[in-house]
């Protein structure tokens, strides 16, 4: 099975899946409950959102 890494400010490093190694994040987690979060990759900035049927958008 998967597990959930919940992160906060106190726990900001991902804990990597047993089966494959790959970082799992919670997508509530990291919208700090407001639906939106924002992602920096290579100084650009994407935004990451929940929209109300529970699915996830990334735009830039």
């Amino acid at each position: 099975m998967y597990e959930t890494q919940i992160l906060s400010p106190l726990n900001p490093a991902p804990e990597l899946v047993p089966s494959d190694r790959t970082p799992r994040y919670d997508a509530r987690a990291l919208t700090g409950g407001a639906g939106t979060a924002y992602i920096e990759l290579d100084g650009q900035i994407y935004t990451l959102r929940i929209t109300k049927s529970a699915k996830l958008i990334l735009t830039k």
